[in-house]
């Protein structure tokens, strides 16, 4: 079950800023109200922008995955990359690319998961979206229906990028949503 956190009142939301436009307080006057109670006891630790494990991990914005905990890394270990679908797009291959030559990571991992979004959607999606806002989408949806091979496609394209420094490790796997398990897809 998924909850929504409570809500600032109405002062503590008039007091924050330019939400106070809003008729009510948003989810993002929330975010507002607890990142001044998280700096109030903030402490830089003097990281550096380059990750300690030197890894990079490519995985879905689901929020059912928490990839801190499910790595079992600290903040500072990684980068995270994101998407829907945690596929490898040209902006992801951008950000890999900025990992490894700027920032000296070496090792990437690749993480789709069971119950994903894109499973369930279809080219019509994009179709639907020209049709009611007249426009079509200059990206690809990049939807699958095999969990499996869609991880493969996706270690493909990083292993074959040509921007890359590092191929040698590069894995995939599919996390399970319900079990919190990895399980390892071979190329």
């Amino acid at each position: 079950m998924t909850t929504t956190p409570d809500l600032p009142s109405a002062e503590a939301a008039a007091s924050s800023g330019p939400a106070t436009a809003h008729a009510s307080p948003s989810i993002i006057d929330s975010f507002v109200a607890r990142n001044r109670a998280y700096a109030a006891s903030y402490h830089d630790g003097g990281m550096d922008a380059r990750p300690v494990q030197r890894v990079a991990v490519v995985t879905c914005m689901d929020a059912r995955i928490d990839v801190h905990a499910a790595l079992g890394l600290d903040l500072g270990d990684c980068h995270v990359i994101r998407n829907a679908g945690g596929v490898v797009t040209d902006d992801t291959i951008r950000s890999l690319t900025v990992s490894q030559r700027g920032l000296g990571t070496r090792s990437i991992a690749l993480i789709h998961h069971t119950g994903c979004g894109l499973l369930d959607l279809t080219e019509n999606f994009r179709n639907e979206l020209e049709e009611e806002v007249g426009i079509r989408p200059s990206w690809a949806l990049e939807s699958f229906t095999d969990l499996e091979q869609d991880v493969r496609q996706s270690m493909a394209r990083v292993r074959t990028s040509p921007f890359l420094l590092h191929h040698d490790d590069i894995r995939g796997f599919v996390f399970d949503v319900h079990t919190g398990l990895l399980r390892e897809i071979a190329p």
